[in-house]
């Protein structure tokens, strides 16, 4: 039997997965980090700075990600769909984890400015589940495909025989694409372009701030 949570139950574990997410070193991967079977390679230092603001984009994604699931999951009305941002927001956490062990490797830091990101992604998930379940899952699917868009970007631009990195990358990408079928086949509704394209330059203050900061 699945418990049901009370709204303060709820609070209390979505405080503490903040912590996790924030705190250097708290994320721990379930899966094996898809670039350890590969060596690292010792880049021009332009190369590796290219690379690290890359990597630090993409963990912010994932910092913005948790907040917004954990966010969705607090206000959402269906146990199902709880359930579903849940576990969508267990298997992120990979992520968080692959991203900053690769940000040690190359010598570099997460943004700082990750905090402030947390707490908007957080707001925006929570105002959406409380909206509806329909906007919650629809605001995944269209968050998702944002990150895949700037996934498939740094494939392009990463140095091409960074393939620790490129393993990352590909895995994440594989992963997130999922959860926006997910989100789409679970009921969530198809944003409208003029939607999708707000989301777009709003994607565009993150990816432009944490590739330096």
């Amino acid at each position: 039997m699945t418990r049901e949570y009370s709204l303060l139950d709820r609070a209390v574990m979505s405080a503490d997965r903040s912590l996790k997410t924030l705190l250097k070193g708290s994320a721990t991967a379930k899966r094996s980090n898809p670039s350890n079977k590969f060596n690292d390679r010792h880049d021009a230092d332009q190369q590796r700075r290219h690379t690290a603001g890359l990597m630090r984009i993409n963990h912010t994604g994932e910092v913005c990600a948790q907040a917004l699931y954990q966010g969705q999951a607090l206000t959402a009305k269906n146990l199902e769909v709880k359930a579903a941002m849940e576990l969508a927001a267990n298997e992120e956490v990979d992520h968080l984890a692959w991203c900053e062990q690769r940000l040690d490797e190359l010598g570099s830091h997460t943004s700082r400015l990750n905090p402030l990101f947390y707490a908007a992604s957080f707001a925006i998930g929570a105002t959406a589940g409380a909206i509806s379940d329909r906007i919650s899952l629809g605001f995944v699917a269209a968050t998702e495909d944002q990150v895949c868009e700037h996934l498939r970007e740094h494939l392009e631009t990463l140095p091409r025989d960074d393939a620790k990195s490129r393993a990352i990358i590909s895995q994440m990408l594989e992963d997130e694409a999922a959860h926006a079928t997910m989100a789409i086949a679970a009921g969530g509704q198809v944003f409208p372009q003029p939607v999708k394209k707000a989301m777009s330059l709003m994607a565009k203050v993150m990816t432009g701030s944490t590739y330096y900061v």
